[in-house]
């Protein structure tokens, strides 16, 4: 089964926007210090991301992203789909040409999977993975890393001024 880089990335991007939605507009550097994701990259998957109309983007100084809709109205198929990602778990993309061309004798199992799979994840939305435990946990973390990052640069700027 595929689901790449870009449609974790998406996913894990999307949740970092969500959980950080109360606090206004969030930068894409913000996301990418955070989850480690480059920038570039994150540029890259956010344009798709506003072009299936998930997220906004607000210009000028305090500008970022905000989600377009409500947590609960962004489900995780959702995000993977606006990146032009899918998830299967076929051997040929779904064209059938898994053996010499021709369609293998478990294409169908796997295109069935693929589709479960699909439904699964659009039955979580932002909001449900917002409720879990974990997500807090590694959100918190991650927001103390950040600042402790932040305080560190302010005062190698003061001792270097």
């Amino acid at each position: 089964m595929r689901l790449t880089t870009k449609g974790r990335y998406a996913v894990t991007a999307m949740l970092d926007l969500a959980i950080h939605a109360g606090e206004g507009p969030v930068s894409l550097a913000d996301i990418s210090e955070r989850q480690g994701i480059s920038l570039s990259y994150l540029e890259q998957l956010f344009a798709k991301l506003r072009r299936n109309e998930l997220v906004r983007s607000v210009r000028g100084p305090g500008g970022g992203y905000q989600l377009n809709r409500e947590q609960r109205d962004i489900d995780v198929a959702q995000v993977i789909d606006a990146v032009n990602e899918s998830v299967d778990a076929t051997g040929c993309g779904h064209s059938g040409g898994c053996q010499d061309g021709n369609t293998c004798l478990t294409h169908h199992l796997w295109c069935d999977l693929s589709s479960q799979i699909h439904d699964f994840l659009s039955q979580i939305s932002l909001a449900d993975l917002m409720t879990r435990k974990d997500v807090k946990t590694v959100a918190e973390r991650q927001d103390r890393e950040q600042l402790a990052s932040f305080e560190d640069s302010l005062i190698s700027a003061k001792v270097t001024a």
